[in-house]
This record gives C-alpha cells, sequence and structure tokens, in this order.
C-alpha cells in the first residue's frame, strides 16, 4: 500500500473536429457565456442555431477540452455583406471569390489561455486552402483579444473602416487575411 495520492488523470490536449448538428446546442451555450463577458457577437442573433450556420457556409469545426465542446469556427464563401475579400481582391487583383471567409470564432472564457482558439483558425485556413481560397476575416475594432490573436498567427491587417450593419448601427471593423503560403 502507498501513502502517495493517486496520479492525476492525464489531461487530454485540445482538439478540433468537423460540427455536427448535434453540437449546436453546445455551440449556444459557449455562445451565450462568450456574448454575456466580452460582447460577442455585437447584436445577439435571434436564432443562434442559424446564426452559427449561415448560408454561405463551407464547414464550420468545434474545439473539444476534456469531451466539452469550449469553441467553434466557421468557414464560408464571401457574400456581398463581407468587406474583407473585396479588400483582398483589391490589393492582389484577383476576383472576390478566390477567397473564403472565417467567421464565427469564439472560445468559452474558461478554456482561454490554452492556445485553443489558434487550433480552430489553423483548421478552418488549412480547409481554405485545400480549396483553393485564401483566407479572409473581419474583427469588431472593439475585440482587441481577437486581434491580438490573429495578428499573433501572422494575419495581415488589411485595413479598418466603417460598416453598417442597419440603418442605426455603423460598426468599425478591423479586416484580415491569412499570410501568403510559402
Amino acid at each position: 500500500m502507498s501513502d502517495s495520492a493517486p496520479a492525476a488523470p492525464p489531461v487530454r490536449p485540445p482538439t478540433v473536429r468537423a460540427r455536427t448538428d448535434h453540437d449546436l446546442d453546445a455551440c449556444t451555450r459557449v455562445l451565450t457565456t462568450v456574448h454575456e463577458q466580452d460582447g460577442y457577437p455585437v447584436n445577439w442573433p435571434e436564432h443562434p442555431h442559424t446564426w452559427l450556420t449561415p448560408a454561405p457556409l463551407v464547414a464550420a469545426w468545434v474545439a473539444e477540452r476534456d469531451g466539452h465542446v469550449v469553441g467553434h469556427i466557421g468557414l464560408s464563401r464571401a457574400d456581398a455583406t463581407d468587406v474583407a475579400p473585396g479588400l483582398w481582391a483589391a490589393r492582389t487583383g484577383v476576383g472576390a471569390e478566390t477567397t473564403a471567409v472565417v467567421n464565427r470564432l469564439f472560445v468559452s472564457p474558461a478554456a482561454r489561455g490554452h492556445g485553443i482558439g489558434a487550433l480552430p483558425v489553423a483548421r478552418a485556413t488549412a480547409e481554405a486552402r485545400a480549396r483553393d481560397l485564401h483566407p479572409v476575416l473581419d474583427v469588431v475594432e472593439s475585440d482587441a483579444a481577437a486581434a491580438a490573436l490573429y495578428e499573433r498567427l501572422g494575419w495581415h491587417h488589411l485595413a479598418t473602416l466603417d460598416q453598417r450593419w442597419s440603418p442605426e448601427q455603423t460598426v468599425k471593423i478591423r479586416c484580415y487575411a491569412a499570410p501568403a503560403t510559402r
């Protein structure tokens, strides 16, 4: 018989996997916590499941830690409301249709500080590149933590501009493009 305490179970590293419809409730719970703490999304969606599955969605993933959904990311085709694809197209001389928009990234506040945010960004970026598309995104300027993440990951700031979300709401957004592949 040993006097030592039992060994703690090994900590499994966080993982990223394809999101399924069965994950939407867990994603909504995490999104609710993120919105309450960070104000993301700026405007709470009337139907969070629909917000997580926008029409031009190509793919979506969840980040898991210890078997629990702690984050989410989506990859969409550009639509008329996206500014970053046009900025990238103007800068590079290619069409906006050559881009994919990384969107709906959020990580549970309780799971932050473990590199979890970088994992889904890497997965979405890899998927865009596999489709021969250049990843771009925008982030509300007030979300300094998100902007810092993208800049840490080497994303290039394209511009900061005002975007009209409704007749009553104009929001300042920062647009980014993923670094070029080598």
